[in-house]
């Protein structure tokens, strides 16, 4: 972790609980599963579509057969960087689904 990570991790995760509390607050606990659904649509939704609209992706992989070794290399670093939100929003709609049904349901 470099000495961004320890300066912003405490203050994104207080804002995750204060969005949290919020979204309780106003919509209640179906509403934060309903919340949590919607982020992990859109979430799934991006990393499906990663390597661009499915429509172009027969010339996405000839194109990517054309390009050096150094330049795969390079396009794989840059899909990985730009997936590690990705995976903190899909962490992140789980636990709005199992909080958010699992409350309502349960109480």
């Amino acid at each position: 972790m470099t000495k961004w990570d320890y300066v912003a991790f405490p203050i994104l995760a207080a804002l995750l609980l204060g969005v949290t509390y919020a979204a309780f607050r106003l919509v209640g606990f179906f509403g934060l599963g309903v919340l949590g659904l919607v982020i992990g649509f859109i979430a799934v939704r991006m990393d499906l579509e990663r390597d661009g609209a499915s429509s172009g992706l027969a010339e996405q992989f000839k194109a990517r057969e054309r390009m050096s070794r150094a330049e795969r290399a390079g396009l794989q670093a840059e899909q990985s960087f730009r997936l590690k939100p990705l995976f903190v929003a899909q962490i992140v709609a789980t636990g709005f689904i199992i909080l958010g049904f699992g409350l309502h349901f349960l109480l």
